[in-house]
């Protein structure tokens, strides 16, 4: 029987022959550009959702790092993106009717840069033209024209006005501040004070009320001559306009002409134009007295440049140099990253801002295209995630700095235009992710309706290996290192394999396969003055890149070399059997033994989990133990009660213990201690099993294979040590050549069993039935015992 249960080298690891390519080394070959190896689920979902184009269909790529998720995305987006149209550019520009509400405009491809520049020349041009037709003698002549026509008629009117007065007996007498009337004498002089005190009451009162009236009169006349100022100032102000646009409007209608197109910027023109009549005297004062301080000078110019910034063109988005629609990968998607920004300076102690300091950001960038982003990243910073939703429905995006809808008080800031949004976002992230979302998140189901799932393995097909050795060409040109011998190929997809702990499938995780490459590369131009990289180099970068990680596993090997863990490899103990665990620490992790021990005696609580009693095992842990109490039920209490007490427990296990795969272990621990039947140190067992006895598949068997190997190597190997897995596993075994080798040579041994009386029989080298039948016996005494007991305590 334990012949039938062994198994050969030849079932310990697939290999990869050199001799089943038809190349010599990897330069031969035609290398993968674009195609996502051993991904068809993914690659079906991701041409869907970049080809359905209404709302609701971005995409989110599910997989674990190093799949390739990311490469693939972008190289994807970017071949669809050549065949889209190149998306307008997004400028924002000065309201003239409100300033807090910069205006967006959407010019195509390439005319937003133009229309800055036109701008730019514009105002320079005007700031030239301007002043020199204000210098100019025709409009010096009109501006006298109209300044002495006011002049005369003012002078005319206070002229005739005087004479009213001087015929009523009064004369003008200016105060310095204002004119006053003042009366007359008899020779026609201004009365003094002493002699108008003289007059008698009844002709100073006549003064004082005909002194009222011309008061009154004067104020009539100064609001006429003041009239007149205003209307010479207006019609000079029309004037100025009429001059000032004989300069303006053809260098305006020329723009007109240029953008006719596009009513927006006809629109924008327009009111650029009315603005600059309106602010003449801020192109007029571009010539400076000289004999102005420098510091006034200085001053008068940043304020000059803060009035002529509402002619600029804020380019927020120029997509001029792109070939089809933008592809943007957002590796930091903060707020800002992504939705842009309102910036601000410091001027005389406070912030000011205007649209010019409007900034952009990624979804700016990829509107009419493709935003490709990391799902955690979006959601571990703060707002990003509500904010992407909120312009996803709502199809636009407007530009405001983060918590200006959660201030208490709302402060004086811009609110620029909503631009419109088109554009398909694809998250990448992991699967828990993506639950955690579609459970709770109702919003997220209608805006990302399509998963990409990425498995993480692929099978080891003729296709799929032929493929995977034009990738590792691909990456020997792409990242300019050495090409790879076939041997070298061979051992790397035996390497793939090892990766998905089966032998029939391949690992997509390629970011540990670039590792490799990498590494590879180095020790071959280290070591090796050949041409290319061979077998031997890619073996030394597996060796040495488990020697820089595995420093913990060698601890615990030289802890149990020295006897400070307890693990017995040899002879045979009476409820003691040697488990198998598998350790993670970083990304490299290796099996150990674990001494698992039971004990039994009198009582009625059944098996007690001792980890559990202290809160050291985890549920899976938990589980396994009692479907091990189902066995014991079923097996053996159908005609009498199950009377046991006895105790279970992982020896010197101080961290913790979870899973189920020493079930069969636990359980064989126990009978041993029940029957007094010794089991065999020299072998170590790992499998789960179910209520009714059936071994069942674990996880790591690799490791825990090599784990015991290690130590038996440690303590000397005898030909009769080995380790039982369950015959399911027998697919994932791909071992390292040396325990292979071991096998083959006879000095270790791999069984495989399906049930757990196979096991039983190779752990204790008893037939089944006799250690049942001893079980059997050994509970139907300790329960009489059991029921003596209380018989006495009765009594």
């Amino acid at each position: 029987m334990v012949d039938d249960k062994r198994l050969t080298a030849v079932q310990l690891k697939c290999n990869c022959k050199p001799e089943r390519f038809d190349f010599e080394t990897t330069d031969e070959l035609e290398p993968i550009t674009g195609e996502l190896i051993g991904q068809n689920r993914a690659v079906k979902a991701m041409d869907l959702g970049l080809k359905v184009e209404q709302e609701g269909y971005n995409i989110f790529i599910s997989g674990i790092p190093g799949t390739g998720k990311t490469t693939y995305a972008k190289t994807l987006a970017r071949g669809k993106s050549k065949d889209a149209e190149v998306p307008d550019d997004i400028c924002y520009v000065y309201n003239f009717f409100d300033s807090e509400k910069p205006r967006a405009l959407n010019l195509p491809s390439g005319q937003g840069a133009n229309l800055q520049e036109d701008m730019d020349k514009l105002i320079e041009e005007l700031k030239t033209e301007i002043p020199q037709v204000f210098a100019g003698e025709e409009y010096k002549q009109e501006k006298n024209e109209i300044m002495n026509e006011y002049r005369q008629k003012s002078n005319q009117i206070m002229e005739d006005f005087e004479k009213d007065v001087k015929e009523r007996g009064f004369t003008l007498q200016n105060t310095g501040d204002n004119l006053v009337p003042v009366p007359l004498n008899e020779e026609e002089e201004p009365i003094e004070q002493n002699e108008f005190q003289q007059l008698d009451e009844e002709k100073r009162s006549n003064l004082r009320e005909k002194s009222q009236q011309i008061q009154d009169e004067m104020e009539q006349v100064m609001r006429k001559i003041n009239n007149l100022k205003s209307e010479a100032k207006k019609e000079l102000k029309n004037k100025e306009k009429k001059i000032a646009l004989s300069v303006i409007q053809p260098i305006i209608a020329s723009l007109k002409d240029e953008y006719e197109d596009y009513p927006q910027v006809i629109e924008y023109l327009k009111e650029v134009q009315k603005d600059i009549t309106e602010n003449l005297d801020q192109f007029r004062n571009k010539q400076k007295d000289n004999t102005t301080p420098t510091i006034s000078l200085t001053q008068m110019q940043k304020e000059d440049e803060s009035f002529f910034t509402r002619y600029k063109v804020n380019l927020l988005v120029d997509n001029s140099n792109l070939e089809g629609a933008p592809v943007v990968y957002e590796p930091n998607p903060t707020y800002y990253n992504l939705f842009g920004k309102i910036e601000g300076k410091s001027q005389l102690g406070t912030i000011t801002t205007d649209f010019t300091m409007i900034k952009k950001g990624a979804v700016h960038e990829a509107n009419g295209g493709y935003l490709i982003v990391k799902a955690k990243d979006v959601l571990t910073n703060a707002l990003a995630w509500e904010t992407m939703k909120r312009i996803l429905l709502n199809q636009e995006i407007v530009v405001e700095n983060i918590g200006e809808q959660y201030r208490s008080m709302p402060i004086t800031t811009l609110k620029p235009e909503a631009i419109p949004v088109d554009i398909k976002i694809i998250m990448i992230g992991n699967p828990y992710i993506y639950q955690l979302l579609y459970n709770y998140d109702e919003e997220f189901k209608k805006l990302f309706k399509v998963k990409a799932d990425f498995d993480v393995q692929m099978e080891r097909s003729e296709e799929n290996m032929e493929k995977f050795a034009s990738f590792i060409s691909s990456i020997s040109d792409s990242e300019d290192i050495r090409h790879f011998t076939v041997g070298a190929v061979s051992r790397i997809i035996e390497y793939s394999s090892r990766l998905t702990d089966d032998r029939e499938k391949l690992s997509t995780q390629f970011n540990e396969i670039l590792e490799l490459l990498f590494e590879a590369n180095a020790w071959a131009e280290m070591e090796n003055d050949d041409e290319y990289i061979n077998r031997n180099d890619v073996i030394k970068a597996i060796e040495e890149k488990e020697y820089r990680y595995n420093l913990t596993e060698e601890k615990i090997q030289e802890m149990i070399d020295r006897g400070h863990i307890l693990v017995d490899v040899e002879d045979k103990e009476v409820g003691q059997i040697n488990g198998l665990s598998v350790y993670q620490t970083g990304q490299y992790s290796f099996g150990r033994p674990t001494r698992i021990t039971a004990r039994t005696f009198l009582g009625q609580k059944g098996v007690v989990n001792i980890e559990r009693e202290v809160d050291m095992s985890g549920k899976i842990h938990n589980k396994g133990v009692m479907i091990l109490s189902g066995f014991l039920g079923g097996k053996y209490a159908q005609k009498q009660p199950l009377s046991l007490s006895a105790s279970l427990t992982f020896e010197q296990n101080y961290g913790g213990i979870d899973g189920d795969s020493a079930s069969c272990a636990e359980l064989i621990a126990l009978l041993s201690a029940i029957a007094d039947i010794p089991v065999k140190q020299d072998l170590a067992i790992t499998g789960s099993m179910n209520q009714k006895g059936m071994v069942q598949p674990i996880g790591g068997v690799n490791e825990k294979i090599e784990g015991f190997y290690k130590v038996c190597k440690l303590k000397g190997l005898t030909g009769s040590q080995g380790v039982v897995i369950p015959k399911q596993n027998e697919d994932n075994l791909m071992l390292k050549p040396e325990i292979v080798e071991a096998v083959s040579s006879g000095e270790f041994n791999i069984y495989s069993v399906e049930e757990i009386d196979e096991a039983i029989e190779l752990m204790m080298g008893v037939e089944a039935e006799k250690v049942h039948s001893q079980v059997e016996e050994e509970l139907k005494q300790m329960a009489n015992k059991a029921t003596e007991f209380v018989d006495k305590e009765d009594k």
